[in-house]
C-alpha cells in the first residue's frame, strides 16, 4: 500500500478526481453536509477518531491556484468544517490541514480541507503525543 508522500510524488493535477465523483454521487460516501457550494463528508482512511473533508463543488485543483473570485467559497469552506465539527462532538478541539502541492503531500488535486480530532492530537503534525496513541493506532483502534 503507497504512503500519502508515494501518493503524492504519484498525483497529477487535471481531470476527474475522486472527489468529482462523490459530489456526482457516482460513488458512496458517507456525507455529512451538503448545499450548493460545498461538501462534507467522512475520509475513508481516517487519521483520527474523527476525520471529514471538507471541499468545495466548484473544482479548484489546489489553494495556491485561488484567485478573489475564490474568496467566498474559501471562507465557507472554513465555516462548514468548523459547523460540522460542532456537530460531531469535536467540542475540545480539531485540527484543519490543507495540503497544498506535490511537496504539500496533497494527493488528489481538488481543494479540501482535512478536519481531525477526538482525541488528543500530536504537535508536530504526524506525532501522536504518546506511546499508547501510537501503539493503538498501530492496532487500527482509529479506523
Amino acid at each position: 500500500m503507497s504512503t500519502e508522500v508515494e501518493k503524492a510524488q504519484k498525483a497529477k493535477p487535471g481531470g476527474d478526481t475522486i472527489f468529482g465523483k462523490i459530489i456526482r454521487k457516482e460513488v458512496p460516501s458517507t456525507i455529512l453536509y451538503e448545499d450548493d457550494e460545498v461538501l462534507a463528508f467522512k475520509d475513508i482512511n481516517p487519521e483520527a477518531p474523527i476525520h471529514f473533508l471538507v471541499i468545495p463543488k466548484k473544482c479548484i485543483t489546489a489553494l495556491s491556484n485561488s484567485d478573489e473570485q475564490d474568496q467566498a467559497v474559501l471562507g465557507k469552506l472554513l465555516l462548514t468544517a468548523n459547523n460540522v465539527a460542532k456537530a460531531q462532538g469535536l467540542s475540545d478541539g480539531y485540527r484543519i490541514v490543507i495540503n497544498n502541492g506535490r511537496h504539500g503531500c496533497q494527493s488528489v488535486y481538488h481543494l479540501h480541507l482535512h478536519v481531525l480530532g477526538g482525541r488528543q492530537l500530536g504537535w508536530p503534525p504526524g506525532t501522536s503525543g504518546t506511546f499508547l496513541h501510537t501503539l493503538l493506532g498501530k492496532f487500527g483502534y482509529f479506523k
